[in-house]
């Protein structure tokens, strides 16, 4: 388990069992290489059904994603199995795991690791439109309570012009009568 910033884990398998392919290698007899060969396939596949089955990225207090990486630590061997089985990559994928290589772990984990930064980023540009959004009613029910106290200042207003006017200004006010 592979421990990264913000409390995210990865989990990659490296337990796979390459002696079909070291044997394939060593071999000169051609028979003998292509029994190897799948073998070494048939190692590959079970092992990728077996680590689906064991579902990893179902730990507890893991903060994981969905899948697991399966490390193969020999490049050959890696690209001998997907040049030989062109399913093989899919078929994992579709069981929750990603085949890696040593050429290709560091890539797939800096791309793991952008994504939960967008997920991060996403998370942050949706509170702040909330945030946007709440302060935006905010705005609109205070210019709305302004538009009240205009209204009631000039009912105010007109109320303290027409009594002045009795008072004093008006015809027939009351200092002039």
């Amino acid at each position: 388990i592979i421990h990264l910033p913000d409390k995210k884990d990865i989990i990659i398998d490296s337990k796979l069992s390459l002696v079909s392919y070291e044997r394939f290698h060593v071999s000169k007899d051609p028979e003998d290489r292509e029994e190897n060969l799948l073998s070494h396939l048939y190692s590959i596949n079970n092992h990728i059904k077996q680590l689906s089955a064991k579902r990893y990225q179902d730990i507890p207090n893991i903060n994981t994603l969905d899948f697991v990486l399966m490390f193969i630590p020999i490049e050959s061997a890696f690209l001998l199995a997907v040049e030989k089985d062109r399913t093989l990559y899919e078929r994992a994928y579709r069981q929750n795991i990603i085949l890696v290589s040593p050429s290709t772990l560091l890539a797939v984990l800096r791309t793991i690791q952008n994504s939960w930064r967008y997920e991060y980023q996403n998370k942050n540009a949706q509170m702040i439109a909330k945030k946007a959004g709440d302060m935006h009613d905010k705005f609109v029910s205070f210019v709305d309570e302004m538009l009240l106290v205009e209204k009631s200042l000039s009912k105010a207003q007109r109320s303290y012009e027409d009594a002045f006017k009795k008072l004093s200004t008006g015809k027939g006010n009351l200092l002039n009568r």
